[in-house]
């Protein structure tokens, strides 16, 4: 389905697998994520409308998720269907991960004030000239020294892959706000126990020595981006 945009400079064309039945996030964003799992392609939009059949959104992006396309960055400047450029799926808790006893990705997150500025491998900036505010893609780690032992188990999951990979600004929105997947099965014990972890445990994360390349996503853990501990 052909897709009108408002950033059309910075959109891929698609077509997009958008339809009338397509879920679309509440609230202003109106975030759609689809995955074809046939050719294993991501397409996601920014304030999607299906509009009776002539569907518009503010942004859209596609990402291939394997093959020699799987770490591309999109143009430098361009958005996707969040502010960094970034995939949004990519960065989600999922239900079954949780469930499973690994995440090994890295979590996004919003934050309410942006330096409007971007690191690797974020594309895009949106955001103030306040320097105090942190920019695009920028990591924070769990400390390995924040003790976990006290939370349940499936908490600690998710805790272990803050420790290792930590949580990314991805967009604007409230502070420290990260996000799953939308699954009914998420329990209210599960996420108040991670509502408990202050802002203070974690510790921001140089990750220039991590680029295998420019152009590419890739991270690579090695002389002087060793990957932590994922803690106890």
């Amino acid at each position: 389905m052909s897709v009108s945009f408002t950033y059309a400079s910075e959109s891929d064309p698609g077509p997009y697998p958008f339809g009338p039945d397509t879920p679309i996030e509440g609230g202003s964003d109106r975030h759609a994520v689809v995955i074809d799992r046939g050719d294993c392609t991501l397409y996601e939009l920014f304030a999607a409308r299906w509009n009776g059949g002539n569907p518009t959104a503010g942004s859209g992006a596609v990402f291939h998720l394997t093959g020699s396309r799987a770490n591309r960055l999109r143009p430098a400047g361009w958005t996707s269907a969040d502010a960094a450029g970034l995939p949004i799926f990519a960065g989600l808790l999922r239900y079954e991960e949780v469930m499973a006893g690994s995440v090994d990705h890295a979590i996004r997150m919003t934050v309410g004030c942006a330096h409007d500025v971007y690191l690797w491998a974020a594309r895009h900036a949106a955001g103030t000239t306040d320097r105090r505010c942190p920019p695009r893609e920028a990591r924070f780690r769990l400390r390995s020294s924040f003790a976990i032992g006290r939370f349940g188990p499936k908490v600690r999951v998710v805790l272990r892959a803050m420790k290792r990979y930590g949580l990314i600004v991805a967009d604007n929105g409230s502070d420290w706000y990260f996000q799953g997947a939308v699954d009914p099965r998420w329990s209210y014990r599960f996420i108040d126990q991670l509502k408990r972890i202050p802002a203070s445990a974690f510790v921001a994360v140089d990750e220039r020595a991590c680029r295998v390349r420019s152009g590419s996503a890739a991270f690579a853990y090695g002389p002087g981006c060793p990957a932590p501990s994922s803690g106890a």
